[in-house]
């Protein structure tokens, strides 16, 4: 098995960016993550210039992919950054300010746009349990089937769940214009780590590990021509959504509830979260809303009923719809055929299909 010391001596072969010694000998090797055949390498590369760092970045792939057992590497660097002139922008030469509206300070100055791209829609819960990703897969799908172009980004490092919603476990492949094609199933493109892992391999990364997979999957997918990049986030409100919102202009975030008092607590402060760093809200999916009895027809409240629609009313942001719970949504995700994949006529997959609707209206 391939050892971070194997890695670390292969990387004596890649030239430093200033073409004096090794990135090893110049210390710009950071950290080397080893899970089963996949490894993890972050480079603190100290240049502006793009092409050296693309030239270091391949290169190191390169010599990694030589060792055995080795099937993928994600490169992640950091390094320089173009200066800015004040805390409140960038400025043109002479101190005066480009045009545009006037802002303040923002965290965000490296947000930029994916090219092709005209959506980001992150679909987020801070609390996990109440079928975010299930939310997120068949939202896509809908929109899929609605005419749009999709992508499926699971951003959900610790617990990542799109490559068994979805039924598949191809590998990604090299991309022809960025470093990964995304895998391609029922009309949506995906990318998730668990294609890229073991079955039943825990992921034991800290944070500065994840904010780099969730760029990675930003920034070096080739996500093409789309109309939304739909993001299963994971539950909370930490570091990946930190990073999704520094990195890109956020379309909106869709915060999926349960109607129980302790999932709208939760869902109330992944709400102000977005607030809090200016990312708009398109609204609140309450999902499990109430049971359907298949012989009599007759609903059962289990988790109490409106909560979500109430709390987006307190909040003034829009309700995009409530989701009846059905064990048959379970089942066949468990198999890997999505509700509105394998059975669109039932209530369910039209709820879904109203819920595409209104986030259509609202982007």
């Amino acid at each position: 098995m391939t050892t971070q010391a194997d890695i670390r001596s292969a990387l004596e072969a890649v030239i430093d960016v200033y073409g004096v010694g090794s990135i090893v000998s110049q210390n710009r090797v950071e950290k080397i993550g080893v899970d089963g055949g996949m490894v993890m390498l972050s480079l603190n590369l100290p240049v502006d210039d793009a092409r050296v760092k693309e030239r270091v970045e391949a290169e190191s792939r390169e010599a990694i992919k030589k060792l055995g057992g080795v099937r993928e590497v994600i490169v992640m660097t950091k390094g320089a950054k173009p200066k800015l002139g004040t805390a409140s922008g960038p400025q043109r030469a002479g101190g005066h300010a480009p045009p545009g509206p006037a802002r303040g300070p923002s965290p965000f100055e490296s947000q930029a746009p994916i090219a092709g791209v005209a959506r980001i829609v992150a679909v987020s819960s801070a609390k996990g349990g109440v079928g975010k990703s299930t939310v997120c897969v068949n939202l896509a799908l809908a929109l899929a089937k609605r005419g749009a172009r999709v992508g499926l980004m699971d951003a959900d490092v610790y617990g990542p769940s799109i490559h068994v919603l979805m039924g598949t476990n191809d590998r990604p492949q090299p991309g022809t214009k960025k470093e990964i094609a995304p895998v391609e199933k029922d009309g949506l493109k995906l990318m998730s780590l668990g294609f890229l892992t073991e079955k039943g391999q825990p992921v034991i990364w800290r944070g500065p590990i994840v904010m780099g997979v969730v760029k990675k999957f930003l920034q070096d997918v080739e996500w093409g021509e789309l109309d939304y990049l739909m993001i299963d986030m994971p539950p909370g409100t930490g570091d990946a959504q930190l990073t999704l919102v520094q990195t890109v202009p956020l379309t909106g975030a869709i915060i999926v509830t349960t109607p129980s008092e302790l999932s709208l607590v939760d869902a109330e402060k992944g709400l102000e979260m977005y607030r809090t760093v200016n990312a708009p809200v398109l609204g609140i999916v309450e999902n499990m809303s109430y049971f359907v009895c298949p012989h009599c027809g007759e609903h059962t409240e289990i988790f109490a009923h409106g909560g979500g629609r109430k709390i987006a009313e307190r909040l003034h942001v829009p309700f995009l719809g409530e989701i009846p719970l059905d064990p048959e949504v379970r089942r066949v995700g468990d198999e890997g055929r999505p509700i509105v994949q394998s059975n669109p006529d039932s209530p369910v997959a039209k709820a879904f299909f109203e819920i595409a609707d209104r986030v259509r209206d609202f982007s």
